[in-house]
């Protein structure tokens, strides 16, 4: 069964940075896109950062050059480091998978399989 576990979320003042683990059961990340979303209060879910089936990165415009994301094959986890947070990136966030071969993985709607959300919480 595949799953994914999210952790890493938390309270920060604007400035600060965290960063999210998303550890995966039940397959291998290395074959598959992947990806980090978010969704605060009465918005729609959107894409931060995504890793194609090939390693292709993508980034929404409101986090480049202050979240990176990577992952370690080896333990099958995915992560994202977020630096300078600030206020607008309050959201919970998930992490997801799909076996999908796309051009654009930042859609939510391509992805099969979702993490619990992990919150996080920036304060100015």
């Amino acid at each position: 069964q595949v799953q994914l576990v999210e952790s890493g979320g938390g309270s920060v003042q604007a400035g600060g940075f965290l960063r999210l683990s998303c550890v995966a059961f039940g397959y291998s990340i290395s074959n598959y896109g992947m990806g980090w979303f978010r969704q605060a209060p009465g918005e729609e879910r959107e894409g931060v950062a995504t890793f194609s089936s090939n390693g292709a990165i993508q980034y929404a415009d409101s986090v480049k050059g202050r979240f990176t994301i990577s992952r370690d094959n080896a333990k099958n986890t995915l992560y994202l480091q977020m630096n300078v947070l600030k206020p607008e990136d309050t959201a919970m966030y998930y992490c997801a998978t799909t076996p999908l071969r796309v051009l654009d993985y930042m859609r939510p709607e391509i992805y099969n399989t979702w993490g619990q959300g992990t919150q996080v919480t920036v304060s100015s």
